[in-house]
């Protein structure tokens, strides 16, 4: 099965940012003992190291994106995450 790439696009100091990790990391968890779900590759990005990043997303992080494709901007469902997740497997 093929790993689910997953990028959170944020910066250092964004409570929202901070927020969408926390959910991130708890679907991640919880998925990781489900035999159906692919395994998920975590990336963290910072749009203050990147300029590109940041023309395109400055006014929308955090912004999730699953294998490269925007998923969710601003705050993450933690029940559409988890279920992106298992269609993907």
């Amino acid at each position: 099965m093929q790993p689910a790439h997953l990028t959170l696009i944020g910066k250092p100091g964004c409570h929202l940012c901070d927020d969408a990790r926390d959910v991130v990391e708890s679907v991640v968890g919880k998925l990781a003992d489900d035999p159906s779900a692919p395994p998920v590759v975590l990336d963290e990005r910072s749009i203050l190291d990147d300029p590109d990043l940041h023309a395109r997303f400055v006014e929308d992080i955090p912004v999730l994106l699953i294998n490269g494709t925007v998923h969710n901007y601003w705050r993450i469902d933690p029940v559409r995450l988890r279920t992106a997740l298992l269609e993907l497997a």
